[in-house]
């Protein structure tokens, strides 16, 4: 994959000391059933990642969680996904692209309600799970999803950025609509050689040891580099670094995450 940014805003360049963006996905819950410590995030990272409703969040989880990002000052981003409950939107699917992309500014249209009561805005796009994947080498489904983002942009008078996976079709679709793109990296998330994820099907998916995440996580923002599941060292020049909220004990890992970064020279701000 083409690992190509602007190297006057990338983690690693020379020209400028590293910043990076710290998200996470929250609001994945349904009714009475919770799996992110949404409070506790927030207290830690500087970008949310709130699940729309269609691989989970559903409207009281939704507003709960843009009022508590807008109290601490956190970039609310609309995660949208497939239309996947019963499997937390990582079972891949096939949706004609005309209603993908309806469904797509539908969910922000949804979250962009609870964020503007809640005196935000949302910010960017980030895709889920198997969409997210899907829209790494898919040029019809990333198409699709650029325009369901173009349209809950024009409807909301801006261009929402899209975050995604450097070099992927998702960001060509994106910039092809006139969408700024945000390139991200993970913490939490075995790469392969070409840059894309490893599949969660598969062994050494997700890194769930602490002292590895740190360590991975400064590596990523200060050098713009990672070890691969072959062990050789590829480019992954990011603005963001995710560490996702169902991560075993998410929040502990994300504060010390921030604070390591901190200590480690690197800034951390919102990319929004």
């Amino acid at each position: 994959m083409d690992q190509k940014t602007d190297p006057t805003t990338s983690p690693g360049s020379p020209a400028v000391a590293p910043v990076i963006d710290l998200n996470a996905d929250l609001g994945e819950g349904f009714g009475r059933w919770r799996l992110t410590d949404d409070e506790a995030l927030l207290s830690s990272v500087t970008s949310a990642n709130v699940a729309c409703g269609f691989h989970a969040g559903d409207p009281a989880t939704m507003r709960r969680v843009c009022e508590l990002a807008a109290e601490r000052g956190v970039r609310i981003g609309a995660q949208v996904s497939y239309r996947d409950l019963a499997g937390f939107g990582r079972r891949a699917m096939d949706v004609p692209s005309g209603e993908l992309a309806a469904e797509v500014a539908y969910q922000i249209g949804a979250l962009e309600v609870f964020a503007r009561a809640a005196g935000a805005a949302v910010t960017y796009v980030k895709p889920h799970g198997a969409l997210y994947n899907r829209t790494v080498r898919d040029a019809a489904q990333a198409a699709a999803v650029a325009e369901g983002v173009r349209l809950a942009g024009a409807a909301a008078g801006r261009a929402l950025p899209v975050l995604g996976l450097p070099g992927s079709e998702l960001h060509a679709a994106a910039a092809e609509a006139g969408l700024p793109c945000v390139e991200e990296a993970f913490a939490d998330r075995g790469y392969q050689p070409d840059g894309t994820l490893v599949p969660r099907s598969e062994r050494d998916a997700v890194l769930t040891e602490p002292d590895q995440v740190v360590k991975r996580s400064i590596r990523l923002a200060r050098d713009g580099e990672v070890t691969a599941a072959d062990g050789r060292t590829i480019a992954v020049r990011a603005r963001s670094l995710c560490v996702h909220g169902d991560t075993p004990d998410a929040a502990r890992l994300a504060r010390r995450v921030r604070e390591e970064l901190a200590a480690a020279g690197v800034g951390v701000r919102a990319f929004a």
